[in-house]
């Protein structure tokens, strides 16, 4: 009796293949023929369930995307069963990071995506992701829960404050990648921003969680 497929694991199987040759070369220099060799099936089968480039490309920066949520997911659970809005924030920054393999290939290929979807036509016409402002909405949330809690500085404004977490934590990612700092050194710049914002006891476990 033939083995049953499972398309859904075969796709998974194809898109984990594109993002371990687009963190090596670069998404731009990624072919079909190349995540086919890596994933170790035919072209013919990488066409069957993409059919062109630009799906294989959708598809995978959506498996990037669910791979960063259970990234997140992981930690949170290692902050314990009741983190606190801090603890959340930087479950969430932390993770972005290149610290480790893992966090250096998401930030590499995320990054390539972003760049790549400035110049290429078919990434352009489509949402760079679903939800755009997901990770702002959640963060500002995070920081008004912890205001209304007497656990932040009231008169820092919320979404500001997101919206700079954000972009200093994607700055310092590649920063860490190009060799000009190392984690280390990252991490206590993202830490001396919340120590800015949190007041004393910003969260369960805070400040003695700093990795």
């Amino acid at each position: 009796m033939p083995k049953r497929v499972d398309h859904e694991e075969r796709r998974d199987q194809i898109a984990e293949a594109l993002i371990r040759v687009a963190g090596r070369r670069g998404l731009h220099a990624v072919g079909m023929r190349d995540v086919a060799a890596e994933a170790g099936v035919s072209l013919r089968l990488v066409q069957y369930y993409f059919e062109t480039k630009e799906k294989l490309l959708f598809y995978g920066l959506q498996h990037l995307t669910d791979r960063f949520t259970a990234r997140v997911a992981a930690r949170l659970r290692a902050a314990g069963t009741d983190p606190g809005p801090r603890a959340t924030i930087e479950a969430l920054l932390l993770a972005s990071l290149p610290t480790d393999e893992e966090g250096r290939t998401f930030h590499l290929v995320y990054t390539s995506y972003s760049i790549l979807s400035v110049t290429d036509e078919a990434l352009a016409a489509q949402p760079f992701i679903d939800e755009p402002d997901a990770a702002e909405n959640a963060l500002t949330g995070l920081l008004e829960q912890a205001q209304a809690s007497g656990l932040a500085d009231p008169g820092v404004a919320a979404r500001t404050e997101a919206i700079s977490l954000l972009a200093m934590t994607a700055t310092m990612g590649t920063s860490i990648l190009v060799g000009q700092r190392g984690p280390e050194s990252a991490i206590a710049v993202l830490h001396h921003h919340l120590d800015r914002i949190f007041l004393t006891g910003g969260g369960v476990g805070e400040p003695g969680d700093r990795g």
